[in-house]
């Protein structure tokens, strides 16, 4: 069980994450409470400074939204308002092929935390563990980034379903296919260390989510700035595929061979 506060940072920080892969800047959010009785002050309490922690930091306001009771489960649901800039936002439907894939920050940390939390990896040390937890748990959602891909990308969107769905979920809007390269996956050296002490989780770490980094694609040319703009902001760009005639994603594994994913990703419905 997480605490009252952490969810509500969690809960404002995917939503943020979304507005990052659009490029757009966040204003304000309507928020939805359906609470059973177990529910008592002190957690609303807990809750409310949260959100306000967070609404300090990324400059948000709440405006509105509703409170009901309910015989349960605690239902929450956020809805957040953004605004484009001049150059609009970016889509997801704008991959061509030739075009780069890139990824920010690193990948699979919060899908491999997620089974720390769950007494499924025991593998990592305690610093390691910590590590891979807290980025389950409190995503950095990357609104410069966003905001300075626009106009320079030809499509985005923020990994939530896992590396490999969301590159499908751009490919299927886009009508194209793409190559991935899982040897080119940038890992934390957490991650690194417990893909080393078992291969198997490269599907885990491809396919768990929850990484609300920002996938993107970009004309070759447009390489060296997209690398010089990560240096500039101090977040790690990768370039981790390629953008094909066709449809579906093929994941490689750098030497020529196919990695079949079991599980490529989260399915909504």
């Amino acid at each position: 069980n997480e605490s009252p506060a952490l969810i509500a940072r969690k809960l404002l920080r995917v939503n943020l994450s979304d507005l990052a892969a659009m490029g757009a800047v966040p204003r304000a959010y309507l928020l939805v409470l359906a609470l059973p009785e177990q529910v008592d002050d002190d957690w609303l309490e807990a809750f409310s400074a949260g959100l306000k922690e967070d609404q300090e930091s990324f400059g948000v306001t709440l405006i509105g939204g509703d409170m009901v009771a309910t015989p349960g489960p605690l239902t929450l649901s956020l809805t957040l308002l953004g605004e484009a800039g001049e150059q609009g936002v970016m889509v997801r439907s704008g991959a061509r092929a030739g075009d780069v894939v890139f990824v920010s920050g690193t990948i699979g940390d919060a899908a491999l935390g997620l089974r720390v939390l769950e007494g499924e990896l025991t593998g990592p040390d305690r610093e390691a563990a910590d590590f891979l937890c807290a980025r389950y748990r409190l995503p950095e959602p990357r609104l410069e980034l966003g905001r300075r891909l626009r106009g320079v990308v030809s499509a985005g969107v923020d990994i939530s379903d896992g590396l490999a769905a969301d590159l499908g979920h751009i490919c299927e809007t886009s009508g194209v296919g793409a190559r991935l390269d899982a040897s080119r996956t940038p890992l934390s050296p957490a991650a690194q260390a417990a893909l080393d002490a078992d291969p198997s989780l490269m599907e885990v770490i491809l396919g768990g989510g929850d990484d609300y980094e920002i996938l993107f694609t970009a004309a070759p040319e447009r390489e060296p700035e997209i690398m010089a703009l990560g240096g500039e902001i101090g977040l790690q760009l990768t370039a981790v595929g390629t953008i094909l005639e066709g449809e579906g994603v093929v994941v490689e594994d750098g030497e020529g061979g196919e990695i079949v994913l079991n599980h490529p990703g989260y399915t909504h419905f």
